[in-house]
């Protein structure tokens, strides 16, 4: 099945909803492009309907461009929000994500550059406290891996990387996001699997998305007396141009088949888990994780 033929209001065996392994894919550069892939990832462009619950919200997604963030960005869009959408170099990606949240009547900001630098984090948060009118979602999302067979094989450039873009970046851009951060306002940041699952080949990222889920535990209790909500989502294997950019072609083959579903996820299974954690839905949850696996399990 194409992923844009799955109906996400038809009740459906979930492992037959979306294509299972094998996943024959390209190789790609790193950080991979939406445009270049054969097998297109399904971001609710046909299915996500919304109803109000981000109506007037101000939002900046990083990593907005593709994948999970391009699914997140259309769903707040359907759900009232303008968008800010931070990302590297992928104009084109970027490009069709502003289509989509402009096709749902809702103001699109693009900034490019690199979130591993404070300054340029600094600038995302002033841009869209000027464009938007304000600041009430903020959602880390952009993220770099690589697989890799040995340690030797991590360069120390490539660990620091790492850890820039995952957890660095996060931290810039919730400090230069608080002071405009009032009550109700809401963080969701992209946490992984990966940080119970620990693969021995992304020891880098792993580590990375570790730190995630305790820099969200703690900065969720620093900001509750402010009134400002922080939680993340633990995706599982999901398909994004992430996957064939970082991955080995056998492992891209055989990407989702050893979860329970049998299947990758597709980033419109996670844009309504960022709806519920950014929205008044989720009131009372904070400093919580929800995981969005397949089935594999995380206890």
């Amino acid at each position: 099945m194409k992923a844009t033929e799955a109906n996400q209001s038809a009740k459906q065996n979930p492992q037959e909803q979306y294509r299972q392994p094998p996943t024959p894919e390209p190789p790609q550069s790193v950080p991979g492009s939406e445009a270049e892939m054969q097998l297109k990832p399904d971001h609710g462009e046909t299915s996500y309907k919304g109803s109000g619950k981000l109506t007037n919200r101000k939002a900046v997604i990083t990593g907005g461009d593709s994948g999970i963030g391009r699914a997140v960005a259309i769903a707040f869009a359907r759900e009232g929000a303008d968008v800010l959408i931070s990302y590297l170099n992928e104009d084109e990606d970027a490009k069709e994500t502003a289509r989509l949240v402009e096709e749902a009547g809702r103001k699109a900001v693009l900034v490019p550059g690199d979130i591993s630098d404070e300054e340029h984090c600094k600038q995302i948060i002033e841009r869209a406290v000027s464009e938007l009118g304000g600041l009430d979602i903020l959602v880390n999302n952009a993220a770099f891996q690589m697989e890799r067979e040995s340690l030797q094989e991590i360069s120390t450039e490539e660990w620091e990387k790492t850890f820039r873009i995952n957890i660095n970046a996060m931290f810039f851009l919730c400090k230069a996001a608080e002071p405009h951060l009032k009550p109700g306002s809401t963080v969701v940041n992209t946490t992984s699997v990966n940080a119970y699952k620990a693969p021995p080949k992304l020891i880098p990222y792993s580590a990375t998305k570790a730190a995630i889920q305790n820099f969200t535990v703690s900065l969720g209790q620093l900001w509750a007396d402010k009134g400002i909500r922080v939680n993340c989502v633990a995706p599982g294997p999901i398909w994004t141009p992430l996957i064939p950019s970082t991955m080995s072609e056998d492992h891209v083959k055989a990407f989702g088949e050893n979860v329970p579903l049998k299947r990758a996820g597709q980033p419109a299974e996670l844009a309504p888990i960022y709806v519920l954690l950014a929205s008044q839905d989720s009131s009372y949850m904070t400093c919580s994780t929800v995981q969005v696996t397949g089935g594999y399990p995380t206890i």
